[in-house]
C-alpha cells in the first residue's frame, strides 16, 4: 500500500513541475549569450551600445564584425547568428528571400561617407574631389583606400561616388581594397596610402582624427545608406530584446554622436 502510495504522489510531483514549467515565462539566464552579425562601420558606435546594454539589462551579446557580403555568406552557410545589423538594407533582403529573418527588417541608422587623407599625405580634402583629380594628374596619387564594392556597402557607396564625379576610371589603378570599411580606414590610419572614403562612424574617433584629416561627403552624391537589421530564426529572447534596444532613443542618441543621421531623415 506505501509503495502504491508513493507511487502515486511522484506521478503528480512530476505533473505539477511540468504544468509549472510550461506556465512560467522564460527569463533569459546570463549564461544564454546570443552571437550577433555586425557591419564593421558601427563597431564602435556598437560597442559603446553593447557596454549600456549589459549595464542596463544584466544581460549579455556577442558581436562579430565584417562586411555586411561576408556576413550575410557565413548566415547562409548555418553561422550561429541570432541578429544581423547589416550595413545596407539589400543585405537583409537577401536574408528574407531565402527565409532566415523573424519578422520585418528595421532601419536603425543612416550611414555617412568621408573623404580621408593622412595628415603627412598631400591630398587635400574638398567635397567635389578636386584634390583627388589635382594629385592624380600630377602622379602624386599612388594608393586609394575603399572597402571592396563587391560586397561592403560603403565600398559600393563610394564606387557610385566616384562615377557620379567621374574618377572610377582614373583611379582604379591606384584603388587599395579593405575586406570591410574598417580596413579601409586602418589603411589610411597607417599612413599605407594617400587617401580613401571610409565610413565616418570611423573617422570622427579621436584616435583617428590624432593622424588623419577628414571631411564629410555630400549625401546627395551616392544613394542613401540605410543601415538595415533583422532577427534570425535562431533568434532568443535576449536578441530580441538587444534588438528592441537599439532602436530605443539612448541608444539612437549614440549612433548620432558617431556620425550617423537619424532615422527620420532617410
Amino acid at each position: 500500500m506505501r509503495q502504491c502510495l508513493s507511487v502515486i504522489l511522484l506521478f503528480w510531483s512530476l505533473f505539477f513541475t511540468a504544468f509549472s514549467a510550461q506556465a512560467t515565462p522564460v527569463i533569459p539566464h546570463k549564461t544564454d549569450i546570443p552571437l550577433i552579425a555586425a557591419a564593421s562601420s558601427i563597431k564602435f558606435a556598437l560597442d559603446d551600445i553593447v557596454k549600456q546594454f549589459e549595464a542596463d539589462t544584466g544581460l549579455s551579446v556577442n558581436v562579430s564584425y565584417g562586411s555586411s557580403g561576408n556576413l550575410v555568406a557565413q548566415i547562409m552557410h548555418g553561422a550561429p547568428f541570432q541578429l544581423f545589423l547589416s550595413a545596407d538594407e539589400s543585405y537583409v533582403e537577401q536574408l528574407a528571400k531565402v527565409h532566415l529573418i523573424k519578422g520585418e527588417a528595421q532601419v536603425y541608422a543612416i550611414g555617412k561617407l568621408a573623404l580621408v587623407a593622412p595628415k603627412s599625405s598631400p591630398l587635400l580634402l574638398d567635397k567635389a574631389l578636386l584634390g583627388v583629380k589635382t594629385l592624380l594628374a600630377s602622379g602624386q596619387l599612388y594608393r586609394f583606400a575603399i572597402a571592396n564594392p563587391r560586397h561592403a556597402p560603403y565600398g559600393e557607396r563610394a564606387q557610385v561616388l566616384l562615377n557620379r564625379l567621374g574618377l572610377w576610371d582614373k583611379i582604379q589603378p591606384r584603388l587599395v581594397l579593405g575586406e570591410n570599411v574598417s580596413q579601409a580606414a586602418q589603411f589610411v590610419l597607417t599612413g599605407a596610402v594617400e587617401g580613401g572614403i571610409v565610413a565616418l562612424s570611423l573617422a570622427i574617433r579621436p584616435q583617428f582624427t590624432e593622424k588623419v584629416n577628414y571631411l564629410v561627403l555630400p549625401m546627395d552624391l551616392y544613394p542613401p545608406l540605410k543601415q538595415s537589421m533583422a532577427l534570425l530564426n535562431k533568434a532568443d529572447t535576449t536578441a530580441a530584446l538587444f534588438y528592441q534596444y537599439v532602436l530605443s532613443s539612448k541608444t539612437q542618441s549614440i549612433f548620432k554622436q558617431y556620425g550617423f543621421a537619424k532615422i527620420e531623415s532617410q
